[in-house]
């Protein structure tokens, strides 16, 4: 894949919290699990959850060894809001007023990792961050030699080959390009029956209906 030039300088980027689950021990308590993608936040912060674009206020920052007065990059967390709003596994909370963008459709870079080569149009599971979805490789644009970087027509991917393709999820997900963060611009591909990894890929840009929620 492509080498794509990632600072060290998460904690400065937009807020991102994929949910990895819901936390709901009592009717007291609800919160939103996860590991802080990037950014920055603290109580009284304006979150927007994507991809709904429901908006609420951080009431509480917990962890195991009690409350946080702010969060950053890399730390794991649970986030209680000041509202009652819908958010499940696989969402991601943003920063409100600089919120991730949302799509289903992309171009994408892949390394395919199978025996079996890439099949366009053949049903995948799509590992986005938190959430796994349907999706499918719709058009090889080319494949790439690592060695030359030259780009050849091709109709599939054999084992080890990287390509420029176009990827459909059956769904909108949060995402960034990967060269803005690399936890919202990767993605595993899962063979649907062996439920084996069959690939990775890197996110490019969206192809089209790509928003601002």
């Amino acid at each position: 894949l492509e080498t794509v030039p990632v600072g060290n300088d998460d904690a400065t980027k937009p807020f991102f919290l994929p949910v990895q689950w819901v936390n709901r021990p009592n009717q007291n308590f609800r919160g939103f699990s996860g590991t802080v993608a990037s950014g920055t936040i603290k109580p009284g912060d304006s979150i927007r959850a994507l991809p709904s674009g429901k908006t609420s206020k951080v009431e509480r920052l917990v962890t195991y060894d009690g409350d946080l007065q702010q969060a950053t990059s890399a730390q794991a967390i649970t986030m209680t809001l000041t509202d009652e709003i819908d958010i499940s596994r696989g969402d991601v909370i943003c920063a409100a007023q600089s919120p991730a963008e949302v799509s289903d459709q992309f171009e994408v870079q892949i390394l395919w990792m199978d025996q079996e080569a890439m099949l366009p149009g053949r049903p995948y599971l799509i590992k986005a961050g938190t959430r796994t979805l349907p999706g499918s490789i719709d058009k090889i644009k080319h494949k790439i030699n690592v060695n030359t970087l030259e780009k050849t027509a091709t109709e599939t991917l054999a084992l080890n080959e990287i390509g420029v393709c176009n990827l459909e999820l059956d769904a909108s997900i949060a995402f960034a390009p990967y060269k803005d963060n690399k936890a919202l611009g990767s993605f595993i591909i899962i063979d649907r029956f062996s439920n084996n990894t069959v690939g990775m890929g890197l996110i490019t840009y969206a192809l089209r209906r790509a928003a601002n929620i």
